[in-house]
């Protein structure tokens, strides 16, 4: 039987539309594919150029992948590690790809491939969902690619980056098999719920939002009456029964959820407005939010905002009134969701890059344009997308020269070393090293240590290995000084006995750093650290320079006296990272 809900030609205009003032010849045919074309052609060849751009997790997804797609089997690796499928039943898109398709074409080819969908399939599946619901190109759909630049991007979310796409593009079919039967769309929906849950679940969850707003209907007609209503209600009931089965079914078979060993939430909430703000900016935050933020208010935010203005004055606008109602609602959620929860962190930021691809699906402001005014608009959305493109292109180039000095000290480690990975945080934010930090002085190196797995054969205790998340796992007595999830800590935390004791609980491989490891590795180490400068611990032979790289070896020889004083900056450094 026909889904009788469906929505089954393009959303209608919000405000009947009048008779236009321009005349019919002079409207022209939107086409905006070629803006499109130019934009993944820029992404292809960014991601072909860059092999390790400044993306935060993106190094770590590649060791792991190159882990899984056979490293895993070469010693010393063999010792180390182990897989298990049963840790996790979602969050393994890439895992999955790098397992099966890893040895046959190779991880550079894959991580490379990953990475460009990462990029590319959410604003595409924005610019599919909203071509099927208004019936056409239209200009509007090169605004839709600012947004393929954004804090999760920039993190190296890259199983979220692709689920977002995936589920547009799934949502897109959903609303073509509204016109089948129910039992047709029941069905793809399972499938599609399997998909995403196996990707990313937060995917899953964007889908749901996206079939929400799709069974709501282009307008508010299904809230005209109680049975209207009820019918709603049932509709939505009866479709996240078939996308959350599968997760369901998973969950029973592996039931694992992120940091489970912990019965606490160890939740971080956004609770002030500024964080709030911040949060929500995420949607469009990259390297430098005074360049995103010139970017989006002069070039494109009051553009768009006096396309929106006429459209409604001039009665062309259209709306899909169920994808508005999701917005809302995942807008709310960025607002009220736990920046970290369950192990897992940044959890705040998957809700505004959401509401941002759907509110760009959900609107066609300008149908009917005539020539002079669709090829100004055309022009200004097109430098914007393609200016903020190269934007990123450069600080991917800046970023090469860090790789390069990680590369070159790697080579200087024997096969089978463990390296004990540290930083310098400086005080104050660097000056034209954009690519080292993006939204709210989060770094963008912090885990290019990870690269000596592949590139060094060598260990490295932050290698992503947590429960929930990643099929991987590290074997005792390697698990002794292992984290799932690290980060980065000053060097003068070596320094300063009595922090290190503490940090030690957060990070067990600190303690006794000097007989469980080999090398330490220095990362920003051409910026002065806050709390050492420019000194290293005792102990401590350099074994390779580079500007941002500084490899030293371990003397395991040596002992620190008992009597040694700690650095005047170890209670700073306890007050600010503590």
């Amino acid at each position: 039987m026909p889904h009788s809900s469906a929505n089954l030609s393009p959303v209608e205009p919000v405000i009947p539309v009048e008779a236009a003032a321009v005349p019919e010849g002079a409207i022209v045919r939107q086409r905006p594919g070629f803006a499109i074309a130019a934009f993944v052609v820029f992404v292809a060849i960014f991601v072909a150029a860059f092999q390790f751009p400044p993306l935060l997790d993106y190094p770590n997804h590649y060791a792991r992948m190159w882990l899984l797609a056979g490293g895993i089997a070469e010693p010393p690796f063999d010792r180390i590690y182990a897989l298990d499928w049963n840790r996790t039943f979602t969050n393994v898109g890439i895992d999955l790809a790098a397992y099966w398709l890893g040895p046959l074409v190779g991880v550079p080819l894959l991580a490379r491939s990953l990475l460009f969908l990462a990029i590319v399939l959410p604003p595409l599946g924005a610019i599919a969902l909203h071509r099927r619901l208004f019936g056409g190109a239209y200009y509007w759909q090169i605004a839709i690619l600012y947004f393929a630049w954004c804090a999760t991007l920039i993190g190296g979310f890259i199983n979220f980056q692709i689920g977002l796409g995936m589920a547009l593009f799934f949502a897109t079919i959903d609303h073509a098999l509204q016109r089948k039967s129910r039992a047709v769309l029941f069905v793809w929906r399972a499938v599609a719920g399997l998909l995403l849950t196996v990707m990313h679940i937060f995917s899953l969850g964007f889908y749901m939002a996206l079939v929400c707003g799709l069974e709501f209907s282009p307008t508010m007609a299904a809230l005209k009456s109680p049975r209207a209503f009820i019918r709603l209600c049932l509709r939505l009931a009866v479709a996240m029964l078939a996308c959350t089965l599968p997760a369901i079914c998973l969950f029973l078979y592996a039931p694992v959820l992120p940091d489970s060993g912990d019965t606490r939430l160890g939740a971080a909430w956004n609770d002030a407005p500024g964080l709030i703000l911040a949060n929500l900016i995420s949607a469009i935050w990259t390297y430098t939010g005074l360049v995103d933020m010139l970017l989006l208010i002069p070039l494109l935010l009051i553009p768009l905002v006096l396309v929106c203005t006429n459209a409604v004055r001039t009665r062309l606008l259209k709306l899909h009134a169920g994808l508005a109602v999701t917005v809302v609602g995942l807008l709310i959620l960025a607002c009220i969701s736990p920046r970290h929860a369950m192990g897992t962190g940044w959890i705040s930021w998957r809700f505004p890059i959401m509401a941002a691809l759907a509110a760009m699906a959900m609107i066609c402001p300008l149908p009917r344009l005539p020539r002079r005014g669709a090829f100004i608009l055309a022009m200004v959305l097109t430098g914007v997308v393609l200016g903020r493109t190269a934007w990123i292109g450069v600080n991917w180039w800046h970023g090469q020269a860090d790789v390069a000095n990680i590369r070159t000290v790697l080579d200087a480690v024997p096969e089978g070393s463990a390296i004990l990975p540290m930083t310098h945080k400086p005080k104050d934010m660097p000056l034209g090293l954009a690519q080292r930090y993006y939204a709210w002085n989060e770094d963008t190196f912090r885990h290019l240590p990870t690269l000596a797995v592949p590139y060094a054969h060598a260990f490295v205790p932050t290698i992503f290995t947590a429960a929930g998340k990643q099929p991987l796992t590290v074997l005792p007595p390697w698990k002794d000084i292992a984290v799932p999830e690290g980060n980065l800590f000053s060097i003068g935390l070596l320094n300063c006995p009595a922090e290190l004791k503490v940090f030690s609980a957060v990070a067990p491989y600190l303690a006794n750093w000097r007989q469980r490891f080999d090398f330490v590795l220095v990362v920003n180490a051409d910026m002065p650290d806050q709390y050492g400068g420019e000194s290293i611990p005792p102990g401590l032979r350099l074994a390779a320079d580079t500007p941002f790289a500084k490899l030293y070896a371990i003397d395991k020889a040596f002992v620190p006296r008992a009597d040694a004083v700690s650095a005047k900056a170890c209670p700073d450094l306890w007050t600010s990272e503590g």
